[in-house]
């Protein structure tokens, strides 16, 4: 492709969508810039859990918004929303709250299905050729339930699952502490997902990252983005808070809970909002045996427990709280404090990290990917949840696939940014 035909693009975002988005188009031959307000892959794929989970359900689910009610005031529970007056955050509440039906469900795993698929096969491309040094294994994990009702009531997206070419086993819970003698007598049941994988998310961006600056992609730490600058449809670049402009004939937008702001300037709603996650990791004492070998999540508190390089890392809870990175004890406490019971020898542990991060989430659980109408090269990949860091690679493809050839290479029609 010769040098001056080949498409400009800037990303605002270097987590692990923008990296993705910036390797699979320096591959193809594109002039690469990626723009970080922070440093690159510090955000939310930082502290991510680290399980790749295709086919994935989104959060929005038949009887989600039962379930979080009888959970606010517990302190486990995976759900907490701050009190305060939030307009914004009302109209998300009650817009998730109308997707959570069954056949939102059904229309959902109709593009996440295939999405996983694409996916774990780009994961496994990736690892391989590029020789990513990022803790990769694939061996699946275990969704643990303390109720037998509890592991009941997922039937039907079982059922959806296998129905879109996954195959999760059904197992009782002496069949599980065969396999994972850490569980808790107290665990009646779960499932296998074998399809899923694991990897340190933080390493993997980077690793990812290099490569891309191999193909000659151009990463720039501290870039904080103010807005997107278009002449009347076409993008011509960007211009920084400290006034700097960055040309460009494509921008992506990549930035997680930031994107809604860039967009609102330009005269779009993107509902996005900001979820807060906290990881805690742990690591056995001294001359202790590990507390968990194999990755799973508390089916019910929805905790994801993942070894990982000599550590566990226990990472979960959805916090609206707006804006901020402010860590709440209880909030970051109720992890491990879950996976007690879940777990034996959950006391023998010490705490090697505490943290917390924003994940963006849409009203309806799914992405938004493409470009928005009126700006035909300017393209938004957000809103994917705690799906991050499963779909980043196949995120990565479509945009890519978008840009330098006009389409992209799978059905995402229900993602496009424009939506709501």
């Amino acid at each position: 492709m010769p040098a001056e035909s080949k498409p400009q693009v800037v990303i605002v975002g270097g987590g692990v969508i923008g990296v993705c988005c910036a390797y699979f188009l320096a591959k193809g031959g594109a002039r690469v810039t990626v723009l970080e307000r922070d440093e690159i892959g510090m955000g939310a794929s930082y502290g991510n859990a680290g399980t790749i989970a295709p086919g994935h359900a989104p959060i929005n689910k038949p009887g989600r918004v039962k379930q979080a009610l009888r959970s606010l005031f517990d302190p486990l529970s995976p759900l907490y929303i701050a009190p305060r007056f939030d307009p914004a955050l009302m109209r998300w509440l009650w817009a998730f709250s109308r997707h959570c039906h069954s056949r939102h469900l059904e229309r959902s795993m109709g593009v996440l299905g295939p999405l996983g698929h694409a996916t774990s096969a780009l994961f496994e491309n990736l690892v391989a050729t590029e020789q990513l040094d990022c803790h990769y294994q694939r061996k699946g994990y275990y969704e643990l339930y303390l109720s037998r009702h509890s592991l009941d009531a997922v039937g039907q997206e079982l059922a959806l699952l296998r129905s879109h070419g996954y195959r999760p086993e059904v197992l009782d819970g002496a069949a599980l502490r065969l396999r994972e003698p850490a569980l808790s007598e107290r665990v009646s049941g779960g499932i296998f997902y074998p399809e899923a994988a694991t990897v340190n998310p933080h390493r993997f961006v980077c690793e990812l990252a290099a490569r891309a600056r191999q193909y000659g992609v151009s990463f720039r730490s501290g870039s904080k983005v103010a807005e997107v600058l278009a002449d009347g449809a076409r993008v011509c670049g960007v211009r920084l808070a400290n006034g700097d402009v960055i040309r460009a004939d494509t921008v992506v937008l990549a930035t997680g809970a930031y994107d809604a702001a860039l967009v609102s300037k330009l005269g779009y709603r993107m509902p996005l909002q900001p979820a807060k996650g906290y990881h805690r990791d742990r690591v056995p004492r001294a001359g202790e045996t590990p507390f968990l070998t194999q990755p799973c999540v508390l089916g019910e508190r929805a905790v994801f427990c993942t070894p990982m390089d000599g550590f566990v890392r226990f990472a979960g809870t959805l916090e609206f709280s707006g804006v901020n990175h402010v860590i709440r004890r209880p909030r970051l406490e109720q992890l491990t404090r879950a996976a007690s019971r879940y777990l034996d020898g959950m006391d023998e542990g010490e705490s090697l990290s505490e943290w917390c991060g924003l994940r963006p989430c849409l009203p309806d659980g799914l992405p938004a990917i493409g470009p928005l109408p009126r700006y035909p090269r300017l393209f938004v990949a957000t809103g994917h949840a705690m799906m991050g860091l499963t779909l980043g690679p196949v995120t990565g493809k479509l945009i890519a696939d978008w840009i330098l050839r006009g389409t992209p290479s799978m059905d995402v029609d229900d993602l496009r940014p424009d939506r709501f």
